[in-house]
């Protein structure tokens, strides 16, 4: 395979092979990305068509690094933030976001349990599938994408706040749903 950056620099210049070998190499990392955001494969598959069109239409405008090592890494990221967007404009044209008065408070107890030491990375995307997608949403944007709450606040249209408030519900919510998990699956080997 040649160097990603060679792959790039053929992309820019609309060489088909170099488009090709783009789609397929990153085919899976995009569709993993966009269904931490849509639920329905058929939707993931057309987002993921739409985002190699816009990654086409703009490649021009990605920086290569100078330190060759870094190129993948950041191409990914580049990629990655492309994938996000273009999962949110979706989400956003199907169907009007919650309002904060809309969304459901949790008041169950919150035990203090460390979700990731205990589960493996299938069973957390299932958790997260579970969440209303305002807070799966916002904590995608925060805590996988690392968008810091401003930005996330621009990405959805709601305040800031909100971003803040959603994401602490979502952990909520994922502490409440992996309680369950765990007295779920302590009932079956018992």
């Amino acid at each position: 395979m040649p160097r990603i950056d060679e792959v790039i620099y053929d992309c820019i210049e609309g060489k088909v092979k170099s488009k090709e070998l783009a789609y397929k190499t990153f085919y899976g990392y995009l569709m993993a990305i966009i269904l931490r955001y849509v639920k329905d494969r058929s939707d993931a598959e057309e987002l993921i068509n739409d985002t190699f069109v816009k990654i086409f239409r703009s490649i021009h405008q990605f920086i290569i690094p100078e330190n060759d090592t870094l190129t993948e890494v950041a191409f990914r990221g580049w990629i990655a933030k492309i994938a996000s967007r273009t999962a949110i404009d979706f989400l956003r044209k199907r169907k009007p976001m919650l309002s904060l008065e809309e969304v459901e408070v949790f008041e169950e107890p919150i035990t203090q349990v460390n979700v990731i030491s205990q589960l493996h990375v299938k069973d957390i995307l299932k958790l997260l599938d579970q969440l209303p997608d305002l807070h799966r949403l916002v904590f995608n944007l925060y805590e996988i994408e690392g968008f810091p709450h401003h930005e996330v606040a621009k990405l959805l249209n709601i305040p800031e706040s909100s971003s803040r408030v959603y994401l602490v519900r979502a952990k909520q919510k994922l502490r409440v749903l992996y309680s369950k998990t765990l007295i779920h699956s302590h009932a079956n080997i018992g």
